[in-house]
This record gives structure tokens, sequence and C-alpha cells, in this order.
């Protein structure tokens, strides 16, 4: 069984195609620049970005691949939540590809690819606890199965990535902003200043970065005269402490929440042996390092994709789409594309007009 991906929902345009026997048999992905110049994505730029590039980055993962479309078994695409206009043009490319080529065609929500994707290249079973952190989205999560997640807490304002980029925009070091503060802190003292924890004692699984990011605000405008961030002069030294300490903190809200989720998975499913982190956040090397040291310590084996498949991707649309397709699950011609689309809603439900086994 062959499924072609297509990811569209973000900056990154991708195709890829995987078989049930877990290979990556060709991919493709473009990475939009025109981007840094604005400190964030633009929407409308990126939508037509994909619109100019969708059709060349799918040829080019067949041709990789040495396959040809009669090939595919089934066309899967991200179909939401993400930036809207990206989105549907990778719906409709996928819709077009399975009309013509009389095709299944399978929406995948683009969490479900990031939360699966662990599946692709480590042995990991169901349930497991996932850990998906990305620039907008933050969740805990139980995944029972493909189409089967209990979100046990989430972000009651900036998702992790968020706070990473808005704080390297404050320090002035480019976009995307996590790997750099990453970079940063690895020679920075990450208790040079101690930052908030927000909900350290909510007593639930929610997280908060937003207090964090405003707590970091206020020690870079201390080195204003006139408090005005944008006249903020700091040495390498100094910012490298400020993103150690930033990470450190982040991190440490992150590993605080999992423990109390391991202890309520752990309840639940005393046979439940995975912890994984997905997501574009999941790449920063220091969070992986604490959170495998969490998982050793409650006695879990701690999985993550590849630090490339943790950003958007073609593998881990094809991949979602072939769990569900494999289930059974297709989705008609007529479905919408989602700008929103809650990872925890029950999937036949959530696949809109299709989401129905054949």
């Amino acid at each position: 069984m062959i499924v072609l991906g297509i990811e569209s929902s973000c900056d990154e345009t991708a195709a890829a195609l995987v078989n049930d026997k877990k290979e990556i048999l060709g991919q493709s992905l473009l990475s939009q620049e025109e981007h840094k110049v604005f400190g964030g994505v633009v929407p409308e730029i990126a939508a037509r970005s994909h619109l100019d590039h969708i059709d060349e980055i799918i040829e080019s993962c067949l041709i990789k691949s040495k396959l040809k479309f009669s090939d595919i078994d089934a066309i899967a695409a991200s179909s939401g939540p993400g930036l809207i206009g990206g989105v549907v043009v990778g719906v409709m490319a996928a819709k077009a590809l399975a009309l013509a080529l009389n095709k299944p065609f399978v929406a995948v929500n683009h969490l479900a690819g990031h939360a699966l994707c662990a599946r692709l290249t480590s042995d990991v079973q169901y349930p497991y606890l996932l850990l998906l952190v990305s620039g907008g989205h933050c969740q805990i999560l139980i995944v029972k199965d493909v189409d089967n997640f209990e979100r046990l807490g989430t972000t009651i304002d900036d998702a992790a990535g968020e706070a990473f980029d808005k704080v390297a925009k404050m320090l002035n070091l480019g976009y995307p902003g996590g790997p750099m503060i990453e970079k940063m802190a690895s020679v920075g003292n990450e208790n040079r200043f101690v930052l908030p924890r927000p909900l350290h004692n909510s007593g639930d699984c929610n997280l908060s970065f937003s207090g964090l990011k405003t707590a970091v605000r206020k020690i870079i405008e201390s080195y204003s005269r006139d408090g005005n961030i944008a006249h903020t002069i700091i040495n390498k030294q100094d910012t490298a402490d400020i993103c150690a300490s930033f990470q450190y903190a982040a991190t440490r809200s992150l590993c605080e929440k999992l423990e109390l989720a391991i202890k309520i998975f752990k309840q639940k499913y005393p046979q439940g042996k995975d912890l994984v982190v997905s997501g574009g956040v999941a790449a920063n090397t220091y969070l992986r390092t604490h959170l495998k040291e969490l998982a050793d310590k409650n006695g879990l084996i701690f999985s993550a994709p590849p630090i490339k498949y943790c950003t958007d991707n073609g593998v881990m649309i094809a991949w979602a789409g072939l769990e569900r397709f494999a289930k059974g699950y297709t989705d008609s011609l007529d479905f919408k594309p989602r700008p929103r689309w809650p990872l925890d809603e029950n999937a036949p439900k959530a696949a809109g007009a299709g989401g129905v086994k054949a």
C-alpha cells in the first residue's frame, strides 16, 4: 500500500510517498524564505507560494521515488488546522489528483500528522502519551488509535513555539526563532535570570507561556534607558543568558505538566509504555534531553521523530493518511478544508463531509 501525502498548512510546501512497510519512498519540500523579512508568516504570501510550487513539488517527489501515479493507492492532504489559504491549495491539489486518477482521497488532520509520525520512525504502540509542541499548538494527549485522541491539557494562551519565536524577535535573533534561541542558550547561564512557570500550582495539565514571555520582555526592557524595547542594546553573553533562562523555564513548565500527565496515563492505561514528543519545538535537543530523563525516571520509552520530520513535512501527512486509509477511512471530494480542527474530536465527525469507512 502506497500513499501520497501533501502538506501546505503553513509555510512549507511538501509531498511524500510512504508505504505500509514504513518505507519513505520519496519526498520533496520547499521552505518559503519570503517571510523572514516580516518576522513571521504572512498568510497571503504563503498561499500564493504554495499555488506556485505545489505541482513541481509533487512531480519532484514522484521522480525521486521512481514511481508512477498508477502505483499510488490513495492521496492524502493536510486538511486543517492551518492557514486556510494554504490548506485549500493542498486539499484542492489532492482532490484533483484523486478525481483524475480515480483514487481515494484522505483528509488528514495536520496535528494527527505530527502525532502519528513517531509510529513511522520508531516502534511506538497504542496507547501512548504525547506532547505536541509547535508554533501554533501545545497539547498533552493520550493517543489511543489513529482516530482516537484524549486531551489531558493544552495551552490557555500562547503555544510554546510561539513564545520561542516572540522572545527571539524581541532579542532581534531572526525568524524562525526556536533554533536561534537554542543556539544562543547553549552558551548561556540558565540560572542567571529567575523566570516564572505559569500555572505551576494549577493541579491540572494545562500550560501557559504568555506570562513567561512577558517576564522576558521586562528583562529586555531593563536594558533600555527609556524602557522602549526597540532601544535596547544587549551584549552577546547577556542575550545568551536570557535565552538559556527562558529555555530552562519553558522546558521545566512542560516537564512538570508531563509529570502529572504520566500519572494519569499510567492509571488509565497501565499497559502503555511510550512517551512521545512531536511538532516543531520537538526539534529542540535541550527539550528532548530533559524529556528522555523524565521518561526514564517514570519507566517509559521516549520517542521522537527525527529532527527533520518535526517541522511540517509531507512524510507525516503521508503516514497519517496511510494509517487512516488502512483502517478503511476515506473522504468525499466535497470535504471542506478546516482552519480549526480540534484533534480530540471524534474522527468520523472530524472528517467533515467524508470520514467514513470505505
